[in-house]
């Protein structure tokens, strides 16, 4: 569960309180482990290292029920994030899987059928993504506690850390959150952080299941984890990247046409080469070589200096892309830049962003949860129903946010 992309907003929301004496199943579950984990053992030690075929195949077979999911990435010099670790808790088992040592092949292929166990995961968008090669469509079934722990009034983005304090009263600490995950042998602390990602899981599952049901927000909460799941799993490209580079708004229709042809290139090419995309063209220098529009190889090397990734190769094609006549086709296929919004959509904006807050109040959700900003932004901008809104909030936002947009 590498720290960078886990949000770690820690929410207000009082501990539930119990009489003294009484502790939760989940409380329990977490205790029976802290014994371990305060003994000369290390939590490390209560979970089987797997680096062969046979292993997995062998621990996978009694799984069923709840399977607790985590993984260990690192996304440095490369496009695509390297799978390091794979962590599964299961019937108080735990195994650190090594995807260095062996092929893993299809050994997870089982895992999106109807009947396969729940991953119970912690903000799983990075590690569905990283786990994509194993597994196209993801776990049939998915429980983000991160996702959940929002439906339960915790608030946005809460970290695993603060979630596990909350539940079960645990506190852990940093570890190995600028780790190695590459390196082998991986330290005892190393292997000891990688357990306790997963070992608090399966309490956390049942306390904020528990809850969800309290609340009547099951229904809701499982269609975000499907759409969450669906997409980690498109690993398409945007057909429309120049909507995100606000500073073109005001360019001429040829002008966004050829940005997005650049864009659409470095997206290309940075998962060819397998490099990071700012290591090709960073998003400002991608903007001076459309307006400016250099036509030789030195000019576009005057400014592009100290791009690892672009070499001659990449200019020669880059030269060629913008000496190329935009076409009428590419004109009609390019979407316009969202523009800022003026005056009165601000005015709509704000009284959107009030609706919402007042209805987030009286459900006890978060307004982000709801209907972030952007996505309000979206809706005054194009006037047509974001998908980002789609099933429940459909029903609870469509009518009083449409009624706010102006006649045209």
């Amino acid at each position: 569960m590498p720290s960078t992309g886990r949000p770690a907003i820690v929410s207000d929301h009082p501990k539930q309180t119990r009489a003294r004496g009484q502790r939760s199943s989940a409380q329990r579950a977490a205790e029976a482990f802290i014994v371990n984990q305060n003994t000369s053992s290390t939590a490390a030690a209560e979970a089987e290292w797997i680096d062969t075929r046979g292993q997995l195949d062998a621990w996978l077979a009694s799984v069923d029920g709840l399977l607790a999911v985590d993984t260990e990435f690192m996304r440095r010099n490369t496009y695509y994030a390297q799978l390091a670790l794979i962590q599964f808790g299961h019937d108080g088992r735990r195994a650190l899987i090594d995807p260095l040592a062996f092929e893993i092949g299809d050994a997870l292929a089982n895992m999106d059928r109807a009947a396969a166990p729940l991953w119970i995961m912690h903000s799983p968008s990075e590690d569905l993504d990283v786990m994509a090669p194993l597994l196209p469509g993801g776990p049939a079934r998915l429980f983000d506690t991160q996702l959940a722990a929002a439906f339960c009034g915790l608030g946005l983005g809460m970290s695993y850390r603060a979630l596990v304090e909350h539940v079960t009263g645990v506190q852990l600490d940093k570890g190995e959150t600028r780790s190695d995950w590459m390196q082998r042998p991986l330290t005892a602390s190393q292997r000891r952080y990688a357990t306790l990602d997963v070992v608090y899981l399966h309490a956390i599952h049942e306390h904020l299941q528990r809850e969800l049901e309290a609340r009547d927000r099951l229904d809701w909460f499982e269609h975000d984890c499907q759409q969450l799941k669906q997409r980690a799993s498109d690993r398409g490209i945007d057909p429309q990247p120049q909507r995100a580079l606000r500073g073109g708004a005001f360019w001429s229709p040829d002008k966004q046409a050829l940005l997005r042809r650049v864009l659409l290139w470095r997206e290309n090419t940075a998962r060819t080469l397998d490099k990071p995309r700012p290591w090709l063209l960073q998003d400002a220098q991608i903007m001076a070589l459309v307006d400016e529009r250099p036509d030789s190889d030195a000019a576009i090397a005057a400014l592009t200096q100290g791009q690892r990734a672009l070499r001659a190769p990449q200019r020669t094609e880059l030269l060629e892309l913008l000496r190329r006549p935009v076409t009428d086709d590419e004109i009609e296929a390019t979407d316009a830049i969202p523009a800022p919004l003026d005056g009165a959509g601000k005015r709509v904006l704000a009284e959107m962003k009030h609706d919402v807050h007042a209805l987030a109040e009286s459900i006890d959700l978060p307004p982000g949860l709801l209907a972030p900003r952007k996505v309000l932004e979206e809706l005054i901008a194009t006037r047509n129903w974001p998908r980002a809104l789609t099933g429940w909030r459909t029903d609870l936002l469509h009518d009083r946010l449409m009624a706010r947009l102006p006649d045209q």
